[in-house]
């Protein structure tokens, strides 16, 4: 026997408007009672990985010990399941690059297996339901205690496909091509750049920077939040994950640069000083690209 689970924390892109979320739950009710299933989020866009590992990888450092189940693009992709942490955690989802991101950021993979046994997944009818059929009960039987290498066959966790987050790359002039790696709610975007990537510009508060988004050129400047913001000035913020992120005052700086996800944006120093008041170059914004 392996050890014990009591949370199950799942991820997915299987959304909320038919009853397969649903399902999946009770599958792990039915087989493991004394199992609780944290939804961190299943509107995950279909078939988007990049955005599943990255609101994985966002999420993996405050669920608590247990089995993490990551379902997008699953198909007809391995299915595997990841040990974490010394056996704290079991992350089980497709080999597709979805899980790689959070793994690394809790330490690093241990033993690796392909859930290839079906006496631990459930027979279908007609075509396999991952989901349903393989990932329900394979996370029930792992917190039952079943150890993972009765689950499938062991791999070495360096055969999986890698993640797909991008990193940052240097740009002519000291500055920094960045991605968008992630738009929330209200429009702010979080770039895929850190403090570490910026730090010989000495970025206290109050310094500006040029962001150049496609057709759009602006400066912004660093604050605390965006409330300190005046009408129409761009900021950007160190995120609570550590990332650059631009923002406005209520409202939308996807919309004011004209950004989507896995858009570039340059980061530059300003060439006349670091200071100032933060005022916008005023620019022809362009519409918004898809």
């Amino acid at each position: 026997m392996g050890r014990r689970y009591d949370t199950i924390s799942f991820l997915s892109d299987l959304g909320t408007a038919d009853e397969h979320v649903g399902v999946v739950k009770a599958i792990v009710r039915d087989l493991a009672p004394h199992a609780q299933v944290v939804d961190l989020t299943h509107g995950i866009p279909s078939y988007d990985v990049r955005a599943g590992s990255l609101a994985l990888a966002r999420a993996i450092g405050y669920v608590p010990s247990g089995v993490v189940m990551a379902v997008v693009d699953a198909g007809e992709r391995r299915a595997v399941a990841i040990e974490v942490a010394d056996g704290e955690g079991v992350v089980i989802g497709p080999d597709n690059g979805l899980l790689a991101s959070a793994i690394s950021m809790a330490g690093g993979s241990g033993r690796a297996v392909i859930l290839d046994n079906p006496e631990f997944q459930l027979a279908s009818p007609g075509a396999t339901v991952a989901s349903r059929d393989v990932f329900a009960p394979i996370a029930a039987h792992l917190c039952n205690g079943v150890d993972l290498a009765e689950l499938g066959t062991l791999v070495d966790a360096d055969e999986l496909l890698p993640g797909v987050v991008p990193l940052p790359r240097d740009a002519d002039g000291g500055g920094v091509h960045a991605e968008v790696l992630w738009i929330d709610h209200a429009g702010n975007c979080q770039l895929n750049i850190g403090l570490d990537d910026v730090t010989p510009w000495g970025l206290a508060e109050g310094t500006r920077v040029e962001i150049t988004a496609g057709d759009v050129t602006r400066v912004a400047q660093r604050v605390p939040r965006a409330g300190g913001l005046g009408p129409g000035s761009i900021g950007f913020v160190v995120d609570g994950f550590g990332l650059l992120t631009l923002v406005l005052d209520r409202r939308s700086a996807a919309e004011e640069l004209a950004l989507a996800t896995a858009d570039q944006v340059t980061v530059r120093p300003l060439a006349e000083g670091s200071k100032g008041a933060g005022v916008s170059v005023p620019v022809s914004l362009s519409e918004p690209r898809r």
